[in-house]
């Protein structure tokens, strides 16, 4: 990379520094009047202007002596003693001066009043007169090229490149401006199909002049030989030395090498590299691809409004069934057909309160069911609460379960005789002696042994009495089953 690429720039200090109020007053004044061939100003001009704004109300002269030796200083002025008014030798020593502002100043001035006129979206435009332009100057630019010199050569190659560079800026603008979020937001607004049929024309016809043209400059630049630009180019280098500059300039074979740039990035931006399409290819490309994106946009809108109009239409002619009901039952019945559950895609409830199939969902009780956004952000509200102690009915809970626990287990040992628990024998008894049993049944008969150890950790066998069965009542029903006996081990 160059070195003056990275150095810094002291003429654009002025824009950012601490007086940057008076700073920029005193240069644009200048700029004004360097745009209106007043090259030189007096002090006493800009102080003069100056007061006129509320602003400087407050402003002194010798402020602005100060602030005109810190822009000399950051090379915005150039200075220059005057010594055509001088009557005294006392004037000539105070060195009066007149200043005049540096071409850098200009056009950062310049710049900044672009900047306000661009304002923070892009401009731009698709002009296919501009690609006639550039084919008519690259046709002149052709013959010259061949045998012509001067400034009938130099004006022909300037003709091309600056078509060249409107072109490459125009389009890009544009295209960032079609782009640009804001656009596409209006794009999306119903105010945009008033719009749509001029912008898909200005698109469509930029593309057919686009490859009208396109083909023929493509032939120029195919055909054009090297040796004939390299020629131009040292005839162009020829004529820049020959004009007279009192500034540092470019060399010769700088000069030759700036054109072969020019000249390459021209054949690339229409013709391509090896391996990566053309910038005109993707020019095309890209407005196609805008005038796709209006015609979905366009699609959307009137999609939307068909609904929205086709709806509203349903709706008042179901309004119109329902009128001509006679009864609410028929009114419901055409509800079920209209908006039913046959209409319906998801439907979620509680558990039904009855399992009855053929109950009618007019029979049901309504219910009221929140609907929680499916968010992984949602989280319900929580309202901070004092801690409330309730040790004292956990303390009743366990006693309460450790008594209901004694009392089980008193039932079960008021049935075991000599360590036999002879079902046949047993009189009514509470549902939780017939569960008891049929678990320790199970436990034994999963057994190979028919052997199994109780809850209570007592050792257990089952033993069948005889082959009839045996009835076990219960004082919630009577239960059947073979004539078993539970043998207590240990």
């Amino acid at each position: 990379m160059d070195d003056k690429c990275l150095k810094a720039i002291p003429e654009t200090t002025y824009l950012s520094a601490g007086n940057v109020r008076r700073y920029r007053g005193i240069l644009h004044y200048f700029y004004v009047q360097h745009e209106k061939m007043r090259q030189y100003l007096f002090p006493e001009d800009v102080y003069q202007y100056l007061r006129q704004d509320e602003v400087f109300a407050d402003y002194t002269e010798d402020e602005l002596q100060q602030d005109l030796k810190q822009l000399v200083e950051w090379k915005n002025l150039i200075p220059r003693q005057e010594t055509g008014r001088v009557m005294t030798i006392e004037d000539f020593k105070r060195k009066k001066f007149r200043y005049q502002c540096t071409p850098y100043t200009v056009e950062i001035e310049r710049m900044v009043e672009h900047l306000y006129e661009i304002g923070n979206s892009f401009g731009g435009s698709l002009e296919t007169t501009m690609f006639d332009r550039l084919f008519q100057s690259l046709s002149r630019f052709q013959e010259e090229a061949k045998t012509g010199q001067g400034s009938e050569l130099n004006q022909a190659w300037e003709d091309v490149y600056s078509y060249f560079k409107k072109i490459v800026q125009s389009a890009s603008d544009y295209l960032a401006h079609l782009k640009s979020e804001k656009v596409e937001e209006r794009m999306m607004t119903e105010a945009f199909l008033v719009y749509k049929d001029s912008f898909a024309d200005y698109l469509r016809k930029f593309i057919l002049g686009l490859q009208q043209v396109s083909y023929n400059i493509e032939s120029i630049l195919r055909n054009f030989e090297t040796e004939v630009f390299e020629r131009a180019a040292q005839e162009l280098a020829s004529y820049q030395l020959s004009i007279p500059r009192l500034e540092e300039t470019l060399s010769h074979e700088e000069f030759v090498l700036k054109y072969q740039d020019q000249w390459q990035s021209l054949r690339d931006w229409f013709l391509g590299i090896p391996g990566r399409a053309s910038e005109l290819t993707s020019l095309e490309n890209e407005t196609t691809e805008t005038i796709r994106r209006i015609t979905r946009f366009v699609q959307r809108i009137g999609e939307k409004q068909q609904n929205v109009r086709n709806r509203y239409k349903d709706y008042l002619h179901l309004a119109t069934w329902f009128a001509q009901e006679n009864s609410i039952a028929e009114a419901h019945a055409l509800s079920a057909m209209l908006f039913g559950l046959s209409q319906v895609r998801h439907v979620f409830a509680d558990q039904a309160e009855s399992e009855n199939m053929y109950q009618s969902v007019w029979q049901v009780a309504p219910m009221k069911i929140t609907v929680k956004p499916r968010t992984n952000t949602y989280r319900e509200k929580r309202r901070p609460g004092a801690v409330i102690g309730r040790a004292a009915e956990k303390t009743a809970a366990l006693e309460q379960y450790l008594a209901e626990r004694r009392r089980e287990q008193e039932l079960i040992d008021s049935i075991i005789e000599n360590n036999r628990i002879v079902i046949a024998q047993l009189p009514v008894q509470e549902p939780f002696i017939r569960k008891t049993l049929l678990a320790w049944i199970g436990k034994c008969m999963a057994s190979q042994n028919h052997t199994a150890k109780t809850e209570q950790g007592r050792q257990i066998r089952l033993v069948r009495q005889s082959d009839a069965s045996i009835t076990l009542t219960c004082l919630d029903g009577r239960l059947t089953l073979p004539d078993f006996v539970i043998e207590v081990l240990s």
